[in-house]
């Protein structure tokens, strides 16, 4: 098997993982295995075919030179001209591909039939279960952005204590993968391959209720977990781990003794090297030091610390990846440069297992390892190492191992960032060789990384960071200097603690200079520039943009060389033979150039150009014409006020923002998706600041033209608004206080805040009303009602918006809706039942999930439920 038949054979089964995005993929990619292996042989001969004459019509117009140039002279074969020509080679890629698929479906977790997820009701997934589960601790102990830890349980035995079969069980033997959190003084000494058992409640991940937001159950289920843990404790002992469960049932199985809450030796030169990095240095520098040298995992980092590090475009810099590598690598090779080839392999594989153990088995850091094993192998064999050939033997063997890893972020950005710099930064760096290469490596190597993954992080969070090219080139300096030290200090800590703090204490400048370049770079206005969903079109047109600046730009770039090339021949040759032909070397000139003029009218000059102007046509026409032309009213699955977004021809109105969790992980994620860079209107309804606390995170991110605020006697947690009408003026923004019977114009929608202190809204969307009710007592429901009849302020509306809770017969008499949304987990009983012996249509947030409304549709919901999913009111 040739070269370029092995490349067919990894790049077929590379194919066929990536099919198994559709549910048809393995038998499309398999069909298109036998079209190939019947059209690409034809194609290929007759390709051959024409090159071959091609070829002769050239020679045959310089038969002078038949001895300079012998007819069995190849010139370098084209990359269609090294393609195997048998059908049986297509053939066989084709059942790789189709293999391949399969094997994914094989390797794809499923829960077993003891999995502990089993143990949750089918119906009510949201039910928790009280167990104690005994298992063993698969991961070192994360800290959460909720202030707990998180670790994972590779699940043994449980003890049900309020379980869905009506009674108790005791030690029942199970499997699974438990997402496990606990109060962070719980997991204090807690290791890797520790045998705890967790008192706790058990429950099921659901789907995401909000367009955008994070889908924490396919996360788990990537990772092989189908459901979570919410401990309260952890028992160390046996005793204690069952003494709830002894006192239903004296007689249970034996759990076999814990193994002992200590560190494995790897853990334990992690935690050593941890340790002398953080003895001599402040949070957050220490932290960011250990994150650099030995990866994200490996210390928990301040989360705000992380945010500046992503919006920046640095996050890179705190995870494992070919930088750790390489230069252990090089420090490797210069201390046994005196050693046999042998003995420098030797030492350089150890050195990459030890790598990998202490970083973390990343897909990041595999990769970087399995292509480092590749140049010490051909170090030993005195070969030349090809780089974009190692990089897809290291994909193909990663996804061999793990096939799951084709649809991890961290795998992808991986590899495209490596293929940037293989193939893209080389011809960056002759252009720019008139530049000190340390420089010039400055500049290429965040161009070539960011060009290959921009088109997937477009896919992925919908969102652009403009500045990330030019803060990786101010921050690399400060990068090399944190790394190599940080990997030396790492060292020198492993073999003597001290030696390592005192080094680790030199980085404390440099760790706080790119620390404070992150966060300024992190604050500055238009950080992050949302673009809307990106389609898999998309994504693919853009990556076959890329393809063809690299492909086409340096074919073009090797024609206009092979011309050249032989025109200088051909003019050598005619100074040579002026006693044969005195003008021949002028023909042969202006043979020459009309070749050059015969090229391809895309020069590579012109590559470059034209790729960027299409690319920013795929993103930017596409978001343009639908924001242009949209017209719908969101309202976000939230626990407490309603949050509606009214998307109008471009104005974006927000009414509410919930707290600061809310905003972070539901309103941003929503609006990025949605290709939404400012809030034309903000208006927040509710006296109630606590419930409004999130509007100062939303401001952080995105600018506000217009707030309106509710002029109501603010309810604790703030007695004035004046900080907050600073920030928004800061921000080029309107602040404008909104009292009872106050009318603000957004649009195609007007707004009536016909009640400030409950408080009570009216929307006119078009000619439809919608109402929206604050949190009330029955008899202030009464009163209202009455006072408000009596006024004529209180209309019949078509939607009504309120907390869930429960509603007189006398205000629901009143406004009569259509459709009632309830903006929580539950609904009141006897409230839904006055609605549907009414016919009035129920949603909630809880059941639904968030809601979209437009003219055309009606109501969609986000997530499907048996009693209605879609309203064409």
């Amino acid at each position: 098997m040739n070269q370029a038949t092995g490349v067919i054979f990894c790049l077929a089964y590379i194919l066929g993982l990536i099919s198994t995005a559709v549910s048809w993929g393995k038998y499309g990619i398999l069909t298109l295995g036998i079209a190939a292996s019947v059209a690409v042989p034809k194609l290929l001969r007759k390709f051959a075919r024409n090159s071959v004459k091609v070829t002769k019509k050239r020679r045959s117009r310089k038969k002078e030179n038949a001895i300079e140039e012998p007819l069995n002279a190849r010139e370098e074969l084209s990359l269609w001209e090294m393609l195997p020509r048998s059908k049986w080679v297509w053939a066989v890629a084709g059942l790789v591909a189709f293999l391949a698929s399969v094997y994914f479906a094989v390797r794809s977790p499923q829960p077993a039939i003891d999995d502990i997820s089993k143990l949750i009701p089918a119906v009510g997934n949201t039910q928790e279960v009280a167990v104690t589960v005994r298992g063993r601790v698969v991961s070192t102990p994360r800290l959460t952005r909720s202030g707990r830890s998180q670790f994972w349980l590779e699940t043994d035995l449980v003890s049900e204590i309020n379980g869905g079969e009506g009674g108790s069980v005791v030690n029942r033997p199970v499997s699974g993968k438990l997402y496990v959190t606990v109060p962070l003084l719980q997991a204090t000494g807690l290791y890797a391959d520790n045998t705890i058992a967790v008192v706790g409640s058990l429950y099921k991940p659901q789907p995401p209720s909000n367009p955008g937001a994070f889908d924490f159950q396919a996360y788990l289920a990537r990772e092989g977990a189908f459901a979570g843990l919410k401990g309260r404790q952890i028992d160390w002992n046996r005793e204690n781990a069952i003494a709830d469960v002894n006192r239903v049932n004296s007689q249970t199985a034996a759990f076999w003794e814990s193994s002992g809450m200590q560190p494995s030796k790897i853990q334990a030169m992690r935690q050593r090297i941890v340790r002398s990095q953080l003895s001599q240095l402040n949070v957050p520098e220490g932290p960011l030091i250990s994150a650099i040298a030995l990866g994200k995992q490996a210390v928990d980092l301040p989360y705000n610390i992380r945010d500046y590090f992503v919006q920046a475009g640095l996050a890179h810099a705190i995870a494992a990846s070919g930088t750790q590598v390489s230069m252990v690598l090089a420090l490797v090779i210069a201390l046994t440069r005196r050693f046999s080839k042998k003995l420098q392999f030797g030492f350089g594989v150890g050195a990459l297992f030890l790598l990998v153990a202490l970083t973390g088995f990343e897909a990041s850091i595999c990769r970087a390892a399995l292509m480092g094993f590749g140049t010490l192998f051909a170090l030993v064999l005195s070969r030349e190492v090809k780089p974009l050939g190692l990089l897809l033997i290291a994909a193909t063997i990663l996804l061999i191992v793990n096939p799951l890893w084709i649809w991890d972020l961290g795998f992808q950005l991986s590899f495209l960032a490596t293929l940037g710099l293989v193939v893209t930064a080389p011809p960056l760096m002759s252009k720019l060789d008139w530049m000190p290469p340390a420089i010039a490596s400055i500049v290429v190597v965040p161009i070539a990384a960011s060009v290959w993954v921009l088109p997937l992080l477009l896919y992925v969070f919908s969102v652009v960071s403009p500045y990330s090219i030019l803060v990786n080139i101010i921050a690399a300096p400060l990068l090399w200097i944190l790394s190599i030290g940080g990997m030396v200090s790492a060292l020198a800590g492993l073999i003597f603690g001290p030696a390592g703090s005192v080094l680790a204490q030199l980085l404390d400048y440099p760790a706080k200079g790119l620390i404070a370049i992150a966060q300024y770079f992190s604050q500055l206005p238009g950080n992050s520039v949302a673009v809307g969903q990106v389609s898999v079109f998309q994504l693919i047109a853009l990556y076959s943009l890329i393809c063809w600046v690299w492909i086409g730009g340096s074919s073009a770039t090797n024609s206009v060389a092979d011309v050249t090339d032989r025109r200088r021949k051909e003019e050598k040759r005619g100074k040579q033979e002026v006693g044969r032909n005195k003008n021949q070397g002028k023909v042969r000139g202006k043979k020459g150039k009309s070749r050059v003029i015969s090229l391809p009218s895309f020069s590579s000059a012109w590559i470059l150009p034209l790729a960027l102007a299409a690319g920013i046509s795929i993103i930017v026409l596409p978001a343009w014409h639908t924001q242009a032309s949209l017209f719908q009213v969101t309202l976000l699955a939230t626990s407490g006020e309603p949050v509606l977004v009214i998307q109008d021809k471009g104005k974006v109105a927000l009414i509410n923002s919930g707290d600061e969790n809310t905003v972070r992980f539901t309103v941003l994620p929503f609006l990025q998706q949605q290709g939404v860079n400012s809030v034309n209107f903000a208006i927040a309804t509710h006296g109630h600041l606590g419930l409004s606390g999130g509007w100062g995170k939303l401001l952080e991110r995105l600018p506000i033209k217009t707030f309106y605020d509710n002029n109501a006697p603010k309810q604790i947690h703030r007695g004035s608004n004046q900080e907050f009408m600073t920030a928004v003026q800061s921000r080029q923004g309107v602040y404008f206080p909104l009292e009872t019977n106050s009318t603000v114009d957004l649009g195609s929608t007007r707004l009536q805040l016909v009640n400030a202190e409950i408080p009570v809204v009216e929307l006119l969307v078009g000619d439809r009303t919608w109402s929206i009710l604050g949190e009330m007592t029955p008899e202030a429901q009464n009163m209202l009602s009455k006072r408000l009849a009596a006024t004529g302020t209180l209309k019949p509306a078509q939607v009504l918006l309120w907390s869930g809770k429960s509603l007189t017969a006398e205000l629901l008499g009143a406004v009569r809706p259509q459709v009632a949304i309830a903006s929580a987990d539950e609904i009141d009983p006897e409230t839904a039942a006055q609605l549907r012996q009414s016919k009035t249509q129920i949603f909630w947030t809880g059941r639904d999930g968030a809601l979209q409304w437009t003219p055309a549709g009606g109501f969609k919901t986000t997530l499907e439920s048996e009693e209605n999913q879609t309203s064409f009111f």
